[in-house]
C-alpha cells in the first residue's frame, strides 16, 4: 500500500502536549485561520508549536512577536533576510540561505525581507502573537 504525503503549505501541523502531532484545517490566508489555531490549541498554553510552510515573493509589510516562546525559521529555498529587534530597541539582520535557521526569542520583533522568491519553515509559539505595521 503506499499514500501521499500531506502539504505542510497546505495544511499546517500542532506539536503538542505529550508528544502529539495534529493536523490542521486547510490554510487558505488570513488572521482567521490564526484566530480558529488559538481556539483550537490555546488550552495547551505555551506547550505547543504550530508548524508552518510559507512561500514568499515579496517583503513583510507587518512586524510580529511571539511573547511566550521561541521560533525557528529555517530557509528551505532560496534566502530571506529576517530583521530582528529587540526589547532595547537594536535591530539584528539575519540572512537565511537554504538549510539555514534562526531562532526568534520571546518578545523579539521581527520581520523579513525578501529580494526574490523564498521558502521558510516555521516553528512558533504562537499563542498571544501580536503585530505591528512595517513603516
Amino acid at each position: 500500500m503506499s499514500v501521499n504525503g500531506i502539504s505542510l503549505k497546505q495544511f499546517p501541523l500542532n506539536l503538542g502536549p505529550g508528544a502529539s502531532a495534529i493536523q490542521q484545517p486547510e490554510f487558505k490566508g488570513g488572521m482567521d485561520w490564526y484566530q480558529g489555531y488559538g481556539l483550537r490549541h490555546g488550552d495547551e498554553g505555551i506547550e505547543s508549536r504550530l508548524v508552518t510552510m510559507h512561500t514568499f515573493s515579496e517583503s513583510w509589510d507587518s512586524w510580529e512577536m511571539h511573547p511566550l516562546g521561541s521560533e525557528v525559521v529555517v530557509c528551505v529555498d532560496g534566502a530571506i533576510s529576517l530583521i530582528q529587534e529587540d526589547q532595547q530597541g537594536e535591530v539584528i539582520q539575519v540572512n537565511l540561505s537554504m538549510g539555514e535557521y534562526a531562532i526568534n526569542l520571546p518578545g523579539v520583533w521581527h520581520t523579513a525581507d525578501v529580494s526574490e522568491t523564498a521558502t521558510a519553515l516555521f516553528i512558533t509559539s504562537g499563542m498571544g502573537t501580536e503585530h505591528r505595521p512595517r513603516e
